[in-house]
């Protein structure tokens, strides 16, 4: 279904009821119960996506659209995963309402939130350690003292 035809039986300009579609179909015949794991078409995605699940090396970026999109934030941090939070696209309101959700949700699971650059937060569980790499440098002396 193109995505005209869908936004217009969202809108409700056209009646969707009586068709059915390929994906609708396909989900419903899905063993595994997620219907993204299928429709990797190469197979070292999905080795890789396993590999870093087992090992626990996986970072979660998120581009929220609104404050609804917040609680994807938080199962992504409930479970231990470190979350990039990109608050750009959003309006100010809602920005601020999300980086307070995540400074809450950061304070409950005794995590860490720290502000990468304008608009854009990392939230790490308490397991994870941030390094600051400036601060470093600048206690070796930089780059350019080769004194």
């Amino acid at each position: 279904m193109g995505s005209v035809r869908r936004a217009s039986a969202w809108l409700g300009l056209v009646d969707d009821s009586e068709m059915r579609y390929y994906d609708d179909e396909y989900a419903e015949e899905s063993e595994s119960g997620d219907v993204r794991e299928a429709w990797a078409t190469d197979p070292r995605v999905q080795v890789t996506a396993e590999t870093a699940q087992g090992q626990g090396t996986r970072i979660a970026t998120v581009t929220p659209d609104g404050f609804r999109d917040a609680r994807g934030i938080g199962e992504l941090f409930r479970e231990g995963i470190p979350v990039i939070v990109n608050l750009t696209a959003m309006e100010p309101a809602d920005a601020k309402r999300v980086v307070d959700f995540a400074a809450g949700l950061t304070f409950g699971l005794r995590g860490s939130i720290e502000r990468v650059a304008t608009r854009v937060f990392l939230l790490t569980p308490p397991d994870y350690q941030v390094i600051n790499g400036e601060a470093r440098r600048a206690a070796e002396g930089g780059f350019f003292n080769q004194s």
